[in-house]
């Protein structure tokens, strides 16, 4: 069966385990994965990752991160889907909880932060949201 949607399933596993408080989490390997992971990774939203290959077939390793018994991640939603993409320019980029959250998008430039998009003057889909 194919998936038609690997990034909310991506998402869907990060919240899963935090809720059964395990300390990391596989998910199958992509590019986009890959770098929607690394962004988490440099804004502090998760420990780390690292991509195991095992023959052909590749599993990203997300380590998740917790503060006082508690996810660091409270909330974490899909936004663009395959149903319905979501496009913003760089003025109309959403800010989440006044700043304090972060959009991630896809801009031609790489995925980035919406603050980081903001600076170098890019729009483009929108990912999904983390506070």
């Amino acid at each position: 069966m194919s998936m038609t949607d690997p990034i909310a399933d991506l998402l869907t596993r990060i919240r899963n385990a935090q809720l059964a408080r395990k300390t990391e989490v596989q998910v199958s390997n992509s590019k986009l994965k890959t770098a929607l992971v690394k962004v988490l990774k440099d804004e502090g939203y998760v420990a780390g990752f690292n991509v195991v290959t095992d023959g052909a077939k590749q599993t990203l390793s997300i380590e998740l991160k917790y503060f006082d018994g508690r996810p660091v991640i409270d909330r974490l939603e899909r936004v663009s889907r395959p149903g319905l993409r979501i496009y913003r320019g760089k003025t109309e980029l959403p800010k989440i909880q006044g700043g304090l959250g972060t959009a991630i998008v896809s801009t031609p430039k790489g995925v980035m932060t919406d603050k980081q998009a903001r600076a170098i003057g890019q729009g483009g889909e929108v990912l999904c949201i983390v506070s």
